[in-house]
């Protein structure tokens, strides 16, 4: 039995499972809380709890996969190491009239000259010693180098000639747009490839301190990433290439979610602690997004699966009123996630005191439930408002309220403490559905009291008993994954609603979801294919929404770890497209674009037979090196042409397309 471990650290837990590799079967499973300071700390805890197990012990593992949030979360929040961006023959004047420049990830941008046509001819020759130059004036000042040249995709030759001067100057990574992608834009381009470079140092830390986690737990395995696409690569690919790892925690919750329910055309709805990720499963894959992966501001061109995200999961902030999203009673659930009362009470007793007294003061206060608490200190300068603040919060969480009180200018600390929040200094909580669940019953790992005190204060500014209000805002979460599920399936049909804006749209989907109530005019909506719904807690969740679509759920069992069993599920994919264009004026020839360079040939004859005789090797290899054994290299053929004006049906040949897929499975230690 080949035995693998399965991690996903999600923005509020890190779920591991230990999973027979052949079988699919879980073997055991855990969660933790994932430290967002510190990803290997709750990785070690959910690792160290599936070996609770007499017969399964740390040096039984072959596998280990990772899925992590790391290069999404800190391309959000505009995190990642110093880097320089060299850009070559790119149009300086045209980036900053056009304000292109703000779109690069990085302030540290050099122009030099050089650079291809969109035939891949040279326009100009590389200029060298501008970029001897831009690399010895940056070496000490970054943690890597990134490359984009204007037609690199068409021939990356000067992208790969500045790659081996970075090499041979300095000891920092660099990355290559034409690495990345084989697709026009230069500009989205630069800043995938900006971004990527930004990630590399991040995420060799990570991949360091995982990789000492496990030795200290006594896992002694091969350890691979999953990408944005649900495939595996090696821990060593991963960190030259960490763009690739965005969106990696739904694609292994959409692999998951096939292999435990064993369906194949299927929704999958992962209900998380911040966020709610609806994605389609068609034939057992997952729908790729042909736009690429958007992060934060930035869209990439990485290949990532379509996922549709909502700021809504069991720890999301439940507000009276000040959202745009909110019921008759007035109640706004998110997209703010913080700690759920329940838990900070069972890691800070001495909240409850405070929550009794905030009830017994019988005030009416819209921070009334609401904490601060400290995430991490910092020995680096802050003004002295902050630091005092900081340190007013060393001893464990503090009121909202208290705070606001303590100076004249509450408002004033409200914003400061956003601005801590911003900076990952400290934590907000509050109530959340999670607390709902523990007032009513159906879900109460955590101290149910805290939560019970938390609704009682919401109810007071909302006119309804605390137990109504609980109910309310558990039917709100399930109306609301109901309502994302519809923009899905009408936004992958090319129609994108705006339920605020169109109330028409608006009122029709309310009695579709809610009954017609008191209007003479009813409807219904119903989604063909069946939900998978994982997460936890879902059964409380999924199943109303489900109702209100009339489609099939599947809850399946260990739903809760799906994206741990997703992680170690995936297979080794690399991907090569091949471009072969026809030469225009006296060269009657055809030309091959290749990850080396081009190839120019007779006829379209012998430039297929070329790249279907070369590429498979090189790509099979470059599977080999991500981590595949046992790799197999399909090639598809796409002939490209267009209708001739006035010709009655003629057509005229413009290029072939030869996309080559390598798939293995990861090799097992």
């Amino acid at each position: 039995m080949s035995i693998a471990l399965g991690i996903d650290t999600g923005g509020t837990y890190t779920d591991a499972a230990l999973v027979d590799h052949e079988s699919a079967t879980v073997l055991a499973a855990a969660k933790a809380l994932t430290t967002h300071h510190d990803l290997s700390l709750g990785i070690h805890d959910a690792a160290a709890a599936v070996f609770d197990r007499e017969d399964v012990a740390p040096g039984d593992v072959h596998l280990v996969a990772l899925s992590t949030t790391l290069a999404t979360n800190a391309s959000v929040e505009g995190r990642g190491s110093p880097i320089c961006l060299l850009l070559i023959g790119y149009d300086q004047d045209l980036l900053e009239q056009y304000g292109f420049e703000r779109e690069l990830a990085t302030p540290n941008v050099v122009h030099v000259r050089g650079g291809h046509d969109g035939a891949g001819d040279e326009v100009e020759p590389l200029d060298e010693a501008a970029v001897r130059e831009a690399i010895l004036a940056y070496r000490d000042q970054v943690e890597a180098f990134a490359i984009s040249g204007y037609f690199g995709v068409r021939n990356p030759t000067h992208e790969r000639r500045a790659r081996e001067m970075v090499r041979e100057l300095t000891d920092l990574p660099v990355a290559c747009g034409h690495e990345l992608t084989t697709r026009l834009n230069s500009v989205r381009r630069a800043t995938t490839v900006a971004l990527n470079a930004r990630l590399i140092p991040l995420l060799q830390e990570l991949t360091l301190t995982v990789r000492q986690t496990l030795a200290d737990l006594g896992v002694d395995a091969p350890l691979m990433v999953v990408k944005g696409d649900g495939s595996l690569v090696r821990a060593e690919w991963a960190m030259l290439r960490p763009i690739e790892t965005v969106l990696s925690g739904p694609a292994a919750s959409v692999i998951g979610a096939w292999r435990l329910s064993g369906r194949r055309d299927v929704w999958v709805v992962d209900v998380g602690g911040t966020t709610t990720d609806i994605a389609m499963l068609k034939d057992g894959r997952p729908r790729i997004n042909p736009e690429g992966a958007q992060v934060g501001r930035w869209r990439t061109m990485v290949q990532a699966v379509d996922v549709h995200t909502v700021g809504l999961g069991g720890d999301s902030q439940v507000t009276v009123g000040g959202a745009s999203l909110v019921d008759s009673d007035g109640l706004s659930i998110g997209p703010r996630r913080v700690i759920p009362l329940c838990l900070l009470a069972s890691q800070y007793p001495q909240v409850l005191d405070e929550l009794q007294r905030q009830v017994d003061e019988e005030r009416e206060h819209d921070l009334a439930g609401q904490f601060v608490l400290l995430q991490r200190r910092v020995s680096r300068a802050m003004p002295p408002e902050d630091r005092e603040l900081i340190d007013y919060l060393v001893d464990g969480p503090q009121s909202l309220i208290a705070l606001t009180d303590r100076g004249r200018y509450g408002f004033l600390v409200r914003r400061q403490i956003e601005r801590l929040v911003d900076q990952q200094l400290i934590l907000r909580a509050g109530f959340t559905p999670t607390d709902a669940l523990h007032v009513l019953g159906q879900f109460r790992p955590w101290c149910t009291e805290a939560a019970a005190l938390g609704a009682r204060l919401l109810a007071r500014q909302t006119g309804l008993s605390p137990r109504t209000l609980c109910e309310r805002v558990v039917a709100d979460v399930s109306d609301r994954v109901a309502r994302a599920l519809v923009s899905k399936a009408l936004g992958d049909e090319g129609i994108l609603p705006d339920w605020e804006g169109e109330p028409s749209a608006r009122a029709l989907l309310t009695r579709a979801l809610n009954g017609p109530g008191e209007s003479s005019l009813d409807c219904r909506l119903t989604l063909k294919q069946p939900i998978v719904a994982i997460g936890a807690p879902v059964e409380v969740y999924a199943p109303p929404a489900a109702e209100r679509l009339h489609t099939e759920l599947l809850i399946p069992e260990h739903a809760g770890v799906a994206n741990a069993l997703g992680a170690v599920l995936g297979g080794v994919v690399q991907q090569m497209r091949v471009l072969v264009q026809p030469l225009t004026g006296e060269r009657r020839e055809f030309r091959v674009h290749l990850p080396d360079g081009v190839r120019d040939f007779e006829n379209l004859v012998q430039s297929v037979a070329y790249a279907e005789d070369v590429v498979p090797g090189l790509l099979a290899e470059q599977a080999r090196r991500a981590g595949a054994e046992q790799v197999e290299v399909h090639v598809t053929r796409e002939d490209r042409t267009a209708p001739v004006k006035g010709g009655w049906g003629k057509h005229i040949y413009l290029e072939t397309v030869l996309t080559f897929t390598a798939v293995g499975r990861p090799g097992l230690g």
